[in-house]
């Protein structure tokens, strides 16, 4: 976990993420979403069979997590992803590739 700022009060965002290990997965799994007429519905149905992470038995539902505690290319995707939108790309860390769907993302004032 990186640690954030203690005099700033951390952003805030409710995610949900399908995690494979190869690319070639990550894009198929992309375009299957991307083209479906229920890209929600469809998202959560193949966290559920495809997904590396735990989270996956719950449609991949990270739930809220606080700025800093996830790897930083993970959170730059998010706070630059669009609310309630069917990904338009995967981004790769360490663990493999993503896929994110942002429920909402808490700025605190």
């Amino acid at each position: 976990m990186r640690r954030h700022d203690r005099r700033k009060k951390p952003r805030k965002a409710h995610v949900r993420h399908i995690l494979v290990a190869g690319k070639p997965d990550a894009k198929a799994l992309l375009e299957n979403i991307q083209s479906s007429k229920k890209p929600f519905k469809t998202f959560k149905k193949l966290a559920k069979k495809h997904s590396n992470c735990p989270s996956g038995s719950k449609g991949g539902d990270l739930g809220e997590f606080v700025e800093g505690q996830m790897v930083q290319d993970f959170e730059e995707a998010v706070w630059s992803s669009d609310l309630e939108t069917a990904p338009t790309a995967y981004i790769k860390t360490q663990f493999g590739y993503h896929l994110l769907w942002v429920h909402s993302i808490t700025i605190p004032e």
